[in-house]
C-alpha cells in the first residue's frame, strides 16, 4: 500500500494548540463500523455508547518532562535534548538539536551544572546515547530542570504541564501523552464504573516512533521503534473474563491497542506480559484483541491513521476526516475524539 493512500487535507487552524478547560467537553465523533454511520456528539456523552461487562483499557503511563535546554561544556553552544528511553543505569537514548554539535565523547551541561550528560553512542536521526552525572535523585532533577516535550506541531506554551498527563498517570517512562486518555476525567471514569464498565490499565511507554514521520512511499518499508509495554496477570485474567461473558474490550488509544495486540498476537490469549514491541498495525490487518476504539484525530500519512484504518476501513475513515474537517474539529494530541465501535 502507498502512503500517499492515507492523505488528507487538513487546515492549518484545526490543530489544537491548547486543551479546553473542561477535558471531558470535547467533541466526540462516533463511528459505526457496519452501518458506517456517523454521529457527533461530546466526549461526556460516551456513556451512552458502553454497556454493563465492557471494559476499558487505559494506558497508564505517565509522561517524563524529558525536554532539556542546555549547553555544550566544551564551547557553550545551545543544545535541546529529548530524552526517550532509559537503556540501563543512566544512560539515555534521546533525540539531539542540532545533532551536528553533539558528537561521541561530547560533554553537556543543564542547569548550570546540576545536571551533566556525555555522548557515548551516535544513532540515525539525531538520536544519541547520552550518559547522565548527577547528585541526588535524577527524576527530582528532571521535574526542576525539564519542560514537557510537546509535539512539534503545538506553538504555545502549555501553563499546566498536568494537562499534557492523564488522570490516572502512574507508570513514569513516557516522551509522549497517549493523547486519547486526555478527555477523561474522574468524575467520568467513576460514572462510567457505575454503569457496570471494567476499567483495566496496561503501560505502553511512548517512545521515538511517535515523533518519526513516515518517510518511505510504501507502507510495508517503514520500520516502527520499539516501545517497552507491560500488562499484569489482574489485567489479563480481567479481559479473558469480559470476553468469555460476552463483553467487549474497548482499547482508549493506538498505545493500548498496540499493546493488546502485540499480546494476543505473540501469545492468541490475554496473558500477563512484559517487553518491546515493533507491531505495526496497517489494513488489511485484523485487529484480534479489541471490539472499540477511542481516539484522536491523527497527522495525514501517519502510521496511527493507518492503524485506525486497519480498525475501520480507509475509506470509512477517511469520508470520518472529511467529515470532521467541515465541520471544524480539533486535531491531534488536544484537539477532540473518536469512538469507534
Amino acid at each position: 500500500m502507498k502512503v500517499e493512500d492515507f492523505d488528507f487535507h487538513l487546515p492549518e487552524q484545526l490543530i489544537a494548540q491548547t486543551p479546553l478547560k473542561d477535558r471531558s467537553s470535547s467533541k466526540l465523533m462516533v463511528l459505526n463500523r457496519s452501518e458506517e454511520t456517523i454521529e457527533h456528539r461530546h466526549f461526556f456523552d460516551i456513556t451512552q455508547y458502553l454497556q454493563e461487562g465492557d471494559c476499558l483499557v487505559l494506558n497508564n503511563t505517565k509522561v517524563l518532562p524529558a525536554r532539556l535546554f542546555g549547553t555544550k561544556e566544551e564551547t557553550g553552544a545551545k543544545v535541546e535534548v529529548l530524552l526517550l528511553h532509559q537503556m540501563e543505569q543512566d544512560n539515555w537514548e534521546v533525540l539531539v538539536k542540532p545533532a551536528k554539535k553533539v558528537k561521541k565523547g561530547t560533554t553537556l551541561q543543564f542547569g548550570e551544572g546540576l545536571l551533566k550528560a556525555t555522548c557515548i553512542d551516535e544513532k540515525e536521526h539525531g538520536g544519541r546515547v547520552l550518559q547522565f552525572k548527577y547528585e541526588g535523585i535524577f527524576l527530582e532533577l528532571l521535574e526542576k530542570l525539564g519542560e514537557m516535550p510537546l509535539p512539534p506541531y503545538i506553538k504555545e506554551q502549555l501553563d499546566d504541564r498536568d494537562r499534557y498527563q492523564t488522570v490516572y498517570a502512574k507508570e513514569e517512562g513516557s516522551a509522549a501523552a497517549p493523547t486519547a486518555g486526555l478527555h477523561f476525567t474522574d468524575e467520568l471514569l467513576a460514572e462510567i464504573e457505575k454503569l457496570g464498565v471494567h476499567i483495566a490499565y496496561i503501560t505502553l511507554h511512548v517512545g521515538l516512533g511517535t515523533f518519526r514521520p513516515v518517510s518511505v512511499d510504501t507502507i510495508e518499508n517503514h520500520e516502527m521503534h520499539a516501545e517497552f509495554y507491560h500488562m499484569d496477570k489482574e489485567t489479563a485474567d480481567l479481559l479473558t473474563n469480559v470476553r468469555e461473558h460476552g463483553g467487549r474490550i474497548i482499547s482508549v488509544g493506538t498505545t493500548s491497542t498496540r499493546t493488546l495486540e502485540t499480546i494476543m498476537r505473540d501469545h492468541g490469549k490475554f496473558v500477563e506480559a512484559r517487553g518491546w514491541t515493533d507491531i505495526f498495525i496497517y489494513p488489511p490487518y485484523e485487529c484480534k484483541a479489541i471490539d472499540g476504539l477511542i481516539t484522536n484525530f491523527h497527522l495525514p500519512k501517519s502510521t496511527l491513521i493507518m492503524l485506525v484504518s486497519a480498525f475501520a476501513n480507509r475509506h470509512f475513515i477517511l469520508k470520518a476526516y472529511e467529515e470532521a474537517v467541515e465541520k471544524k474539529y480539533r486535531f491531534f494530541s488536544f484537539g477532540d475524539a473518536m469512538l469507534i465501535l
